[in-house]
Order: structure tokens, then sequence, then C-alpha cells
């Protein structure tokens, strides 16, 4: 056993891990959402502070782009069409 979040957790069995992953592939998208969120998040409660305050820089310096006027969107449809001009 080892200590997870606090709380002792056992080692789970390859077939318990296939039974989990079965049921949680029967979901629903929004479901399978959810607890790839809550898994993802369990694997690391304190995420490195610099990544962080990086990644806000860089939102807060993309939005500073876009309300200056620097730069523009571009639709969706049209991203997608450069797309398949790209990989054609």
């Amino acid at each position: 056993m080892k200590l997870v979040n606090d709380k002792v957790c056992r080692k789970m069995s390859h077939t318990e891990v296939d039974t989990v992953l079965s049921r949680a592939l029967r979901m629903s998208e929004h479901e399978r959402t959810a607890i790839a969120e809550r898994l993802i998040a369990s694997l690391d409660d304190s995420p490195e502070i610099d990544v962080e305050q990086a990644w806000q820089e860089e939102v807060r310096q993309r939005v500073g782009e876009l309300d200056s006027g620097i730069v523009t969107c571009i639709p969706w449809e049209e991203v997608r069409r450069r797309l398949r001009e790209t990989s054609a």
C-alpha cells in the first residue's frame, strides 16, 4: 500500500484496472471528461509555479494582442479549410 493524497491506497490488479476502464468507456463523453480531469488532477496536486506563471503571462499577452488589434481571430471554418489544404 502507498499514500496518495493522504489516503491509503492498495495497488489495483490488472483485472480491476480493466474493469474500471471498461465501465468508464461505456459512460457518456461528459462523464468520461469529468473522470479524466479528476484523474489528471490527482497525479499532481501542486502544479509547478513557474509553469502556471508562464501560462498566465502567455494568456495576458495574447489577450492584450487581441484587445489592441495587433492580431485577429480566424474563424474555425477558415482554420479547418487551411488544414485540409495543407494535408492534401
